[in-house]
Order: C-alpha cells, then sequence, then structure tokens
C-alpha cells in the first residue's frame, strides 16, 4: 500500500463516491466525489495528508452548501411554458354534441375530444362555449 502515492486513493475515493451518485442519483455524492478529486489534485502538488483531508471537507461542504440550495430552488419551480394538456386547462371550447355529466364532444385547440360537464346537473348545448378545468385521460372536462 505505501507503493501507491496519495493522489491515486483520493482517485478511486472519487471513483468510489461515484457509484452511489449513479445507482441513488444522489447529487450529494458527486459533490464528495470533487471533493476527493480536489484532494488528489493538492496530493499531487505534494502536500502533506492534513491539507489533503481539509481540501476534500473544505470543497465538498462548500459544494453542498452552494449547490444544492440551488438546484433545490430550481427544483421547485414550476415550468414558465406549459405543453400537452396543462396548455390546454382554463382554454375555451366550442361544444359540438351535447355535454353533461355522462359526456359529449368539444372542438379545443381546433382538435374534436370528448367532455363531460364537472358539474353533474349541468348540461351545455350545441354552440355554446365552455372553459376547460381539467383533462382526464382523453376527456376534458369543462365549465
Amino acid at each position: 500500500m505505501n507503493d501507491i502515492d496519495a493522489w491515486v486513493w483520493w482517485l478511486v475515493g472519487a471513483a468510489a463516491l461515484g457509484i452511489p451518485l449513479v445507482v441513488t442519483a444522489m447529487p450529494e455524492f458527486g459533490m464528495l466525489a470533487v471533493g476527493a478529486v480536489a484532494a488528489a489534485v493538492v496530493s499531487g502538488l505534494g502536500f502533506d495528508t492534513v491539507i489533503q483531508v481539509l481540501t476534500f471537507v473544505v470543497v465538498s461542504v462548500a459544494l453542498i452548501a452552494v449547490v444544492r440550495p440551488i438546484a433545490a430552488r430550481h427544483g421547485r419551480q414550476r415550468p414558465q411554458l406549459a405543453t400537452g394538456v396543462d396548455a390546454l386547462k382554463g382554454r375555451q371550447a366550442v361544444v359540438l354534441e351535447r355535454v353533461d355529466a355522462s359526456g359529449g364532444r368539444i372542438k379545443l385547440a381546433g382538435e374534436v375530444w370528448s367532455a363531460r360537464a364537472l358539474d353533474t346537473g349541468r348540461a351545455y348545448e350545441v354552440g355554446q362555449e365552455v372553459d376547460v378545468v381539467d383533462i382526464e385521460g382523453a376527456t376534458a372536462i369543462v365549465i
């Protein structure tokens, strides 16, 4: 073991930290791996073990303290551009076939959709404009 330089052990540690990163998808392991690579660089420059360990700790903690809150903030943000069925919610549609609690047809965004009324006691007649409040599968829920 004494024949292998310390920087090699730091790189082995970085690779070992990469395995749980891939398996668990926890970015903290990646940040620890970057700290180990930084310690390998410091070791390669000839610094002693105390400086290597301090480098590992400082770089790892700094990355976790700075990167993790930024990633969490970005993870909570809703997409600014609604796509798919999310883009259809809140749009207006025209009734093609009478829509009630049991079903009907509407024209929504240039396409014919099956629809049903949100209020079970309400019915919408042909030509009436309705608002889409939700999409369940291929059925628009309208009011």
